[in-house]
């Protein structure tokens, strides 16, 4: 597990903060914080699969069907009932965390593959329902007319007010998740991706703690789908497809999947990569996705994050004399 040490904690803070106001004072790259938005969204779901997948060693291909339980239950509550906001954003991680429970008890009793496939079957009926229950979805044609967040007559209306909510929400989800990884629970989550006959020998309850993290990252998942339906004011269930789960799976793995530092580094890099960058690509990205996760996994299997490390074990092994013994 990578970690970062407390200087690079403040850069980070202060990068987060002063990003905006360069950004926008260069005209070629002020759009750039419409993606950071994006891609603080997508960080709150990363950071979740970093715990599920990279500590916890359990595979998901539906997280997409919870970002737009999230999505959809904030715009069906408010545009069809006016529910406020903030509200529908606290029942979408209700209901998500139910469904997630719902689906999580049987479905981590498989391993490998098998897991793979559950949660990918049920992220495959999630999408079909968004598409098909036109009375209440929208359905193919989609959502309108979701309205913004607003808390005490303070409107989030622009980018920049929105960038600092996501990134607060951000900054504090991942607070909670590093203790969360230097606690009981996360010594625990190791213990089960390292061996969960050894874990469960040792009193560990895997059962329960693999559900727990499973969960908590499903919760993860709503908030950001609701904050998606609120920023674009529509949503339609092609955002919410198997494409979706499977560019959140690459964003990890790129970042680097056993560190939530490196969940941060790879949602961010994947929305620049998709919004941006790769847009000459167009049918072909998914191609270039591929040729960038080949390229990681075979040279930086632990993700990007790991680079620093491995730049410089290779100039300490340069700078020793040509008779020692190399490691």
């Amino acid at each position: 597990m990578f970690r970062i040490g407390r200087r690079s904690r403040i850069f980070f803070v202060c990068a987060l903060l002063i990003a905006p106001w360069i950004i926008q004072v260069i005209p070629t790259i002020s759009h750039y914080l419409d993606v950071l938005v994006f891609a603080g969204i997508y960080t709150l779901i990363t950071i979740g699969l970093s715990l599920l997948m990279g500590y916890a060693g359990q595979i998901s291909l539906g997280h997409a069907a919870f970002f737009g339980i999230g999505a959809y239950i904030s715009g069906i509550l408010t545009v069809q009932y006016e529910w406020n906001p903030w509200f529908c954003m606290l029942v979408g991680v209700v209901v998500t965390v139910l469904v997630a429970f719902l689906i999580g008890t049987p479905a981590l009793k498989l391993k490998g593959h098998y897991l793979a496939m559950a949660t990918l079957a049920f992220g495959i009926v999630v999408f079909i329902f968004f598409n098909e229950e036109v009375a209440v979805t929208g359905g193919p044609d989609g959502m309108g007319g979701i309205p913004g967040l607003s808390i005490w007559g303070y409107s989030f209306d622009t980018e920049l007010k929105y960038y600092y909510l996501v990134w607060g929400i951000v900054a504090a989800v991942f607070l909670f998740s590093v203790n969360l990884v230097h606690s009981r629970l996360g010594r625990a989550l190791r213990a089960i991706h390292t061996s969960e006959i050894g874990a469960n020998a040792m009193g560990v309850n895997v059962s329960v703690y693999k559900i727990q993290i499973f969960v908590y990252s499903a919760a993860l998942a709503s908030i950001a789908g609701s904050l998606y339906a609120h920023y674009i004011n529509f949503i339609s269930p092609g955002t919410f497809d198997l494409s979706f789960s499977v560019k959140l799976l690459i964003m990890i793995v790129i970042g680097g999947m056993y560190s939530i530092w490196g969940a941060i580094l790879g949602a961010v890099l994947i929305s620049f990569l998709s919004f941006e960058w790769l847009e000459m690509f167009k049918e072909y990205e998914i191609l270039v996705f591929g040729l960038i996760l080949l390229f990681v996994t075979i040279f930086l299997p632990d993700g990007i994050i790991s680079l620093p490390k491995k730049l410089r074990g290779i100039m300490g092994k340069s700078k020793k004399p040509s008779g020692q013994k190399r490691d």
